[in-house]
C-alpha cells in the first residue's frame, strides 16, 4: 500500500515546497518590478514566463544542462552536498518550481499593478519601510491576486509530467510522482490503477481550483 501512496506523498510535497519558493520570490521581483521601469526589464520579464510555452522536453533538457555534472552549478552543488541532485526529489522541486513561476508571477504582478500607488506613498510618507509597505499595505491589497497565484502554481507543479521525467526520472520509492506513476501504468497495462492515479490527481486539481473561482467572486 505505501507504494501506491509514495508519488501521492512526493507530488504534494514537491507542489507545496515549489509554490512557496515561487510565491516568496514572484511576490518580491513583480512587486519591485511593477513600480519601476528599466533597460532590458521586458527581456527579463519575457524570460520570467518563457517556461509557460516551453515545451516540456525542452525545459527539461535544459535543467539537465545546467544542473549536470559538467556544469559549473552542478559541481558546485556537488561539492556542497556530496552529489548531484539530478534524479532526486530536489530536481522534482527545481522542475515545479521553473513551470509554475511564470503563474505566480504573473498573478503577483497584476495584483500589484492594480493597487493604487499613492496608498503605497502615502504610507511611505507616513515612515514605512519598503518592507514595511509590502508586508502590510501592498501584499493585503493584492491578497486576492496572490492567493489565485498560489493555488494556480500549486496545480501546476502537481501536474508537471514532462521535465520532471527527464530531470528527476521516475525511480520508485525516490521520485515517482503522480504524473509518472500514471505513465507507467499506462505503459505496463495497469489500466486500473491508471484510472486510481487520474481520479486523485482530478479530485486534488478540482477543488483547488474551485477555491480559485470562488475567490474570484464566481458562483
Amino acid at each position: 500500500m505505501e507504494s501506491f501512496w509514495f508519488p501521492i506523498k512526493l507530488s504534494l510535497l514537491v507542489a507545496g515546497a515549489s509554490t512557496i519558493f515561487t510565491f516568496i520570490v514572484s511576490v518580491l521581483l513583480s512587486h519591485k518590478y511593477s513600480r519601476i521601469n528599466f533597460r532590458g526589464k521586458t527581456f527579463l520579464e519575457t524570460l520570467f514566463i518563457l517556461p509557460l510555452v516551453l515545451p516540456p522536453s525542452v525545459i527539461g533538457f535544459i535543467l539537465l544542462i545546467m544542473f549536470g555534472i559538467n556544469s559549473p552549478i552542478g559541481r558546485g552543488i556537488e561539492k556542497v552536498m556530496g552529489e548531484t541532485i539530478l534524479f532526486t526529489p530536489y530536481a522534482a522541486i527545481v522542475a515545479a518550481v521553473v513551470v509554475a513561476f511564470p503563474l505566480m508571477y504573473q498573478s503577483a504582478k497584476a495584483g500589484f499593478l492594480s493597487i493604487d500607488g499613492d496608498i503605497e506613498a502615502a504610507s511611505r510618507v507616513d515612515g514605512a519601510s519598503e518592507a514595511k509597505v509590502l508586508m502590510y499595505v501592498s501584499i493585503p491589497l493584492a491578497s486576492r491576486s496572490l492567493l489565485t497565484g498560489a493555488i494556480l502554481s500549486f496545480t501546476r507543479a502537481l501536474g508537471e509530467f514532462g521535465a520532471t521525467l527527464m530531470f528527476a526520472g521516475n525511480i520508485p520509492g525516490k521520485t515517482k510522482t503522480i504524473s509518472t506513476a500514471i505513465y507507467v501504468a499506462i505503459e505496463s497495462g495497469e489500466d486500473s490503477l491508471a484510472w486510481k492515479y487520474v481520479g486523485i490527481s482530478i479530485a486534488i486539481s478540482f477543488i483547488f481550483l474551485f477555491f480559485v473561482n470562488r475567490i474570484n467572486g464566481r458562483p
